[in-house]
């Protein structure tokens, strides 16, 4: 339970509470016991002290205490004082007491405030917070051969734990040794892939995880091989050391510079503080800088300077390139010290926003006279859209103008550039392209100049024709006595004849050579070594020019001790662990453990001393050795404690003793339970997981042992946990669970009838991280021999390792069942007869390593799964890609045929059709083709008689398989009709004939046309349409010879319904196609016209009419077949009298008649094609409706006015000619409702009747006018004028009057006048009669209907008159007249 803490003060002033609080306790207990005590007093006695106390005299003062009036005075004087220096002293002990209160309470709260602080910043700490990646991977593109490394920083509490993976599996470094490097430095998680090949083309991914998620940052890595590269020694990712120059100089780093942060173009300073002693201002400490292991030199680029207690490193002009781990190291007194930080330069802001970031790494390669190589890797792309290309632009030394050299972006990551001069140096630079722009120029190259490589070398300098010097040195453990030392070729051979290899010790200068005559491969094995000693290499390349410059030194290695190189070197290292296992009174068990060194060889034997723990004189206990690490030591006596101390010897002799045991005691072990266990060993260890055996005990106790239980605990702690409930019966178990790169120890308890016994030694910490490189054993079957197998590979061995297999970890010793074969670092365990027996969990171990080891649990499923595969390996079968099909090929041919997946030259088979062989032959070809793998027959005329079985059996080598397919019924009658069928098609195909039969489309203005195509047609041949059986002769004749014939339908209809046929023939044939429009196919051509028309349908468009509102759908087709449906407000619409629909060839309307408030609202027309709804809409509300109905009125009215009107319905001409003194009679039947007026006019002048002129209108009829006895003088134009209150109409007649004999003259017509434009009627001479009132002329004007219009007929002649006649109406008898005039004003 925890304390609460208080300061110092406060305790203090509590104390001080406390203590008054006991004196005022105290006082009030002694008050209350004195009241107490009192309180047994009776009031009377109380009363009577009372009354003595008063009887007392009062107090006299004495004579000497008496003081005189100055006396006194004085005395008050000086208590006055003294009273006031007192409070003085009291204020001023209270204000200082105050004071320090107030400092000390500021103090205490400034403490407490920091405590919080502190507490609020590891509260923040430790918030729990989810990985999230700061920089993400990016991509790469590198060429083969080379590393690359992907780097991210991520962030998170608790620490995220980052698991790489290539294609969504994790990358194990240790099964692929010097492959992969993984590092978690300075906060930066990297993965080095050294020495790419093709296959690393993947997509890497980093997978942050901790308990509150998980977060993945992906990129891709794309290697790329460059044309004719030659294969190399593969050499792993060692790191760059340079050669160390000694220093008497002692450097110590102060500051060093941090992780940091660039943006392309900026620049940035490195900057690393020291102490330098002595501090020399002309003789600065050796520095240098490297860039992801490469050593940079001082450029432009590159600025470096040492010197005033400080080392810089200026990138005036960052780039992508700049990106890396940069290392600065210094050399010391000592040796060298460095530091690593790495470097981010993110991307500029672009030109063009969404454009990528510039290339990297722009480099020249295969430079010739007339070309170079330029490659480059691609930009890091986060958000911006992919790149799609690259421009390249080259400039000439001495010139700053850059000129593109390719027109088109090119997508790969290199490009040739041609037509450069010979002689002249160049630099390159790259740019990227994306849909969104150009990117700014990556950083220039190197400047290379356009030279071939003879002439190159000839000019580089004065050792001409030797080769450059080799590559990088890798030197690595051979065996106990030698180096494995490999390098790469140089880059210039020059007819390399070999190499020189020298080494020297580390802290010589003196080298020797490894070899004394060049050696023409990468790789050289030096012997001879002396063992504890480190060694460096370097190697030389020769030809006959002679030799090349030194190669970069090879890391220091160190050279393991060999056997039999001195006492002490190759002798086993001392066993340790030594416990007792049993005693009976007389004797003692041992057990011990191995040395941790065998020396060499193998341990062969184990010596046992032994003293009395109070003596000083080892004792030999056996003389012969021991081989087993268990020992029983006899004659001993009992009561006695002893000490024992124990030496391993292997063929080198004896090594070292061991430290003494503890003291034991010898006596006889009568417990009921069991004694310990002894001889923990591991297995199998990986980073979660590990397995521990141990061996039974000696001491059983009273009874069997029936079990164990494991007992763990971490390395350091004694808090045990079990592993088991229950115990084990077994000998071994598999722990689960680790954390990896954690170290435990364990513990084991026998158990029997009685209990549990006494703990075991415990285990040597073993941790829980897998041994670099570790397999997996590997369950397979031999693709040879069809043996099953179970296999594994060392990842390490020597000249000792035995590969030690057990099952169920019992070892398997002289097993018929199994056989054990080992070459080199592979081990193969085979069962020879394979069988439930055999299931169960293998294991091996390699001896004399660092735990090698592995386990494979093999399962009833896989078992069998493996004999299946066994037994196909050993009873091979031809495996098949097909089986036996048939087809049916032109001219009725029918093929069967099958394909295996592959044949050899030699293979066989044969066909065999209800049980009776076929051969190849007349009526049927058999044939194969061994590069598909297809065998097939052929037969030319296939009848009912081939109705069957059909077999293929094939034999190739040793395997072997048939396929067979039954061929009867109505398979083979659906077969035997396909053949016919093709047969009788090829039979039609000889002659002119249709190569597609009769299909309809339709055009974009809807016309059907019926289509077909021709072949095989000549200039004769004749082709024909038909409509049942009726022959069609179109417009334009067919063509033939274009292959394609269409027969138009416009103003497609259901009239259009029947079968038609088309007919192609000639002399070789007739052939013909029939195509019926009805039913299914009817309905398809209405639904693709609609499709067409629903897709040109203009809006809904109103138009007012006299009946009411029509909405009108205007489209390139309609007809009423179509699937159209007028909707109002959802609802649809049937036509009726009140709604009526219809349409015309060019539009589809909706008539609203009589309209009224309830048709208003939203209107619409679907047009269904089957597939999509065509819908136009119109909202017929509000001010639309309004104007709407306003229109449809004023429209109604004229059309009542237009048929009630007065007009001349028929029996007048144009035109009279007549002979004097006959009479004319002008008679017309004229209508109106009301009754209409009627007036003549002769020339413009009202006539009057009279006996020579008599005008009469009999029932309100017909109308006359007679003139008697006609005269020269009654020439003229005469009119009448038929009038009512909605209108009338005006009709002019010419009348000639000729005499006797003369010549009839030619009859001249007039103009027309219409009642609508009274304007151009001039004005009669004569007044209307009072009682006639003129009618008045509408204010808008009048709309005819449609059907009162015409024209004169063109089939009736009219004669010409200078004053043309208007035309008459379209319901006389005579040619038409349209005039209709108001009643002329009168005078």
């Amino acid at each position: 339970m925890a304390s609460k803490v208080t300061p110092w003060y406060k305790k203090t002033h509590v104390g001080q509470v406390q203590t008054d609080f006991a004196y005022h306790h105290s006082k009030h207990v002694v008050t209350q016991q004195t009241e107490s005590k009192s309180s047994s007093r009776s009031v009377s006695q109380v009363q009577a002290q009372a009354t003595a106390d008063m009887a007392q005299p009062a107090y006299t003062v004495p004579v000497f205490r008496q003081r005189t009036a100055e006396e006194t005075e004085e005395y008050q004087r000086v208590s006055s004082n003294v009273g006031r220096g007192l409070a003085v002293i009291q204020e001023e002990l209270h204000r200082m007491r105050m004071a320090t209160k107030a400092q000390v309470d500021s103090l205490a709260i400034q403490k407490e405030v920091k405590d919080m602080m502190a507490k609020r910043v590891d509260l923040l700490e430790g918030l729990p917070k989810m990985p999230d990646f700061l920089v993400a991977l990016r991509p790469h593109t590198v060429w083969e051969k080379t590393p690359v490394k992907l780097f991210c920083t991520v962030e998170g509490n608790p620490r995220p734990i980052v698991q790489w993976y290539k294609g969504g599996v994790p990358i194990d470094p240790p099964n692929t040794p010097g492959k992969y490097k993984i590092e978690n430095k300075y906060g930066v998680h990297s993965l080095i892939i050294s020495r790419c090949v093709v296959s690393d083309t993947a997509e890497y991914s980093a997978v942050a995880t901790n308990q509150h998620g998980t977060v993945t940052s992906k990129a891709t890595v794309t290697v790329k091989r460059a044309s004719g590269a030659a294969e190399s020694c593969q050499l792993g990712l060692v790191p760059h050391l340079s050669e160390i120059h000694p220093s008497k100089l002692e450097v110590s780093l102060l500051e060093r510079f941090p992780v940091s942060f660039g943006v392309e173009g900026s620049s940035i300073r490195l900057v690393c503080t020291m102490v330098v002693v002595p501090d020399l201002p002309n003789v600065p400490p050796f520095t240098q800088w490297y860039r992801d292991d490469k050593l940079l030199k001082p450029s432009k680029l590159a600025e470096m300077s040492v010197g005033g207690g400080a080392a810089c490193l200026t990138l005036p002009h960052l780039a992508k390139d700049d990106e890396g781990l940069y290392t600065f190291r210094i050399f010391t007194k000592d040796g060298t010290a460095e530091h690593s930080a790495y470097l981010f330069v993110s991307d500029s802001p672009p030109s063009v926003a969404g454009a990528p970031g510039a290339p990297i790494s722009i480099k020249a390669f295969d430079v010739n006279s007339d070309y170079i190589l330029v490659a480059w890797k691609p930009p890091n792309t986060v958000n911006e859209a992919p790149v799609s290309g690259y421009f390249v632009d080259r400039c000439e030394a001495g010139t700053d103008t850059w000129v593109q050299c390719n027109d088109s972006p090119v997508k790969l990551c290199k490009y040739p550039v041609h037509g450069l001069s010979p002689g002249r140096s160049y630099r390159f630079r790259v740019r990227a392209v994306n849909k969104a722009g150009i990117s700014k120029p990556s950083r220039h190259s190197d400047q290379v100049t356009a030279l071939d490589a003879a002439e190159s070398q000839r000019l580089q300098g004065t050792d001409e024709g030797v080769p450059s010097a080799p590559g990088q040195v890798v030197a690595t453990r051979n065996t106990k006595s030698s180096v494995f030392v490999q390098w790469e070729s140089p880059k210039h051979q020059n007819s390399l004849m070999g190499y020189y290899i020298d080494g020297r010790a580390v802290g010589s200068k003196d080298w020797f050579a490894c070899n004394h005559k060049p050696f023409k491969h990468n790789r050289f094995v030096v012997h001879g070594l002396i063992p504890g000693e480190s060694y460096v290499f370097r190697v030389q390349a020769a030809n006959v020019f002679g030799l090349s410059e030194e190669s970069q030194e090879s890391s220091p290695i160190s050279v393991e001790p060999a056997l039999g190189r001195g006492v002490g070197h190759a002798t086993p290292s001392a066993p340790h662990g030594i416990t007792m296992l049993s005693s009976d009174g007389s004797t003692i068990t041992l057990a011990w453990r191995s040395p941790r060194h065998c020396g060499g060889s193998r341990v062969n034997a184990y010596y046992i001393d032994k003293r009395d723990a109070d003596t000083l004189v080892w004792k030999e206990v056996n003389l012969s050795a021991v081989t087993e690490r268990i020992c029983q030591v006899d004659n001993l006596t009992e009561g006695t404690f002893y000490e024992f101390r124990i030496q391993a010897g292997n063929l080198a002799g004896v090594g070292v003793p061991s430290a003494p045991s503890s003291p034991m005691k010898c006596e006889a072990w009568t417990f009921p339970e069991p004694g310990p266990a002894y001889d923990l060993s591991f297995r199998e260890v990986r980073g979660d997981s590990l397995v521990l055996l141990w061996k039974a005990p000696v001491y059983c106790g009273s009874s069997a042992i029936s079990g164990y239980f494991v007992d763990m605990a971490k390395q350091g702690s004694s808090e045990f946990v079990t592993l088991n409930k229950e115990a084990v019966s077994h000998r071994y178990l598999q722990v689960a669970e680790l954390e990896e790169g954690t170290s435990y120890v364990f513990r084991v308890r026998a158990v029997n009838a009685n209990g549990t016994g006494k703990p075991s030694q415990l285990s040597e910490p073993v941790c829980a991280r897998a041994v670099p490189g570790t397999k997996e054993i590997v369950a397979g079957v031999d693709e040879a021999t069809g043996d099953v197998f179970l296999s594994f590979e060392a990842s390490e061995i020597c000249e000792t390792s035995v590969f030690e297999w057990s099952k169920n970890y019992k070892a398997i010793g002289d097993c018929p069942r199994l056989a054990v074969s080992t070459k080199g670092r592979t081990s193969r365990l085979t069962l020879t007869n394979p069988d439930k027996d055999d299931l169960g969990r293998y294991s091996v171990v390699v001896t004399d390593t660092d735990g090698v080891s592995s386990s494979h649990t093999l399962t009833e499923d896989a078992l069998n799964t493996m004999l299946e595969l066994s037994y196909a390996i050993r009873n091979p079968v031809v495996p098949l890609k097909h089986g036996l099909n048939y087809e049916i090929l032109e001219k009725g041919h029918v093929r069967f045929w099958l394909q295996a997946v592959k044949l050899s030259p030699s293979v066989s088979y044969r066909f065999i059709v209800n049980d009776k062989e076929i051969s190849s032959g007349e009526g049927q070809k058999i044939s194969h083709d061994v590069a598909t793998g297809i065998i097939q027959m052929t037969v030319d005329h296939f009848t009912r008689a081939n109705e069957g079985t059909y077999t293929v059996q094939i034999h190739d080598g040793k395997a072997k398989t048939q396929g067979s397919l039954v061929l009867v019924g109505d398979v083979f009658k659906a077969a035997l009709k396909e053949a016919e069928f093709q047969r009788k098609e090829h039979i039609r195909k000889q002659g002119p004939h249709f190569s597609e039969y009769l299909y309809f489309t339709v055009t974009e203005e809807c016309t059907v046309m019926l289509a077909c195509k021709v072949a095989n047609v000549k200039k004769e041949s004749a082709f024909h349409w038909y409509r049942e059986d009726e022959e069609i002769v179109p417009d334009t004749p067919p063509n033939v010879l274009s292959g394609a014939c269409a027969l138009p339908l416009h103003l497609f209809s259901r009239k259009d319904q029947g079968v038609y046929k088309a007919v192609l023939s000639d002399d070789r044939g007739k052939d013909s196609s029939v195509f019926d429009i009805s039913g299914t196919v009817f309905d398809d051509i209405i639904n693709a016209i609609a499709h067409i028309a629903g897709e040109s349908a203009s809006d809904l468009v109103m138009q007012c009419t006299p009946e009411g509102i029509r909405l009108q759908c205007y489209m390139n087709y309609y007809t009423e077949e179509m699937k159209t449906v007028w909707k109002h407000k959802g609802s649809k619409i049937a036509s009726s009298e009140k709604m009526r629909i219809g349409g015309t060839a060019e539009m589809a309307w909706m008539q609203i008649c009589d309209p009224s408030d309830k048709e208003k609202g939203q209107y619409a027309i679907e047009i269904s094609d089957g597939v999509t709804t065509h819908t136009r809409t119109f909202d017929l509300s509000g001010q639309a409706y309004t104007d709407a109905y306003e229109e449809y009125l004023r429209l109604k009215a004229a059309a009542f006015a237009e048929k009630n009107r007065g007009r001349v319905v028929g029996g007048l001409p144009d035109v009279v000619t007549i002979m004097e003194e006959k009479s004319l009679s002008l008679t017309c039947t004229v209508w109106g409702e009301p009754t209409p007026e009627v007036s003549w006019f002769k020339n413009e002048q009202e006539v009057a009747s009279n006996e020579h002129t008599k005008v009469t209108f009999d029932g309100g009829k017909f109308a006359s006018l007679v003139i008697n006895k006609v005269t020269p003088e009654d020439s003229g134009k005469y009119s009448i004028n038929v009038r009512n209150k909605y209108g009338g109409e005006f009709v002019e007649i010419t009348v000639s009057v000729y005499k006797h004999g003369e010549q009839i003259p030619e009859p001249k017509l007039g103009q027309p006048k219409t009642a609508a434009a009274p304007a151009s009627t001039p004005a009669p001479k004569s007044p209307a009669p009072p009682s006639k009132t003129p009618t008045p002329t509408p204010s808008k004007p009048q709309t005819p209907a449609p059907s009162t219009k015409g024209s004169t007929p063109a089939s009736t002649p009219t004669p010409k008159s200078p004053t043309p006649t208007p035309p008459r109406s379209v319901k006389s008898p005579t040619p038409p007249r349209f005039m209709k005039s108001p009643t002329p004003p009168r005078k």
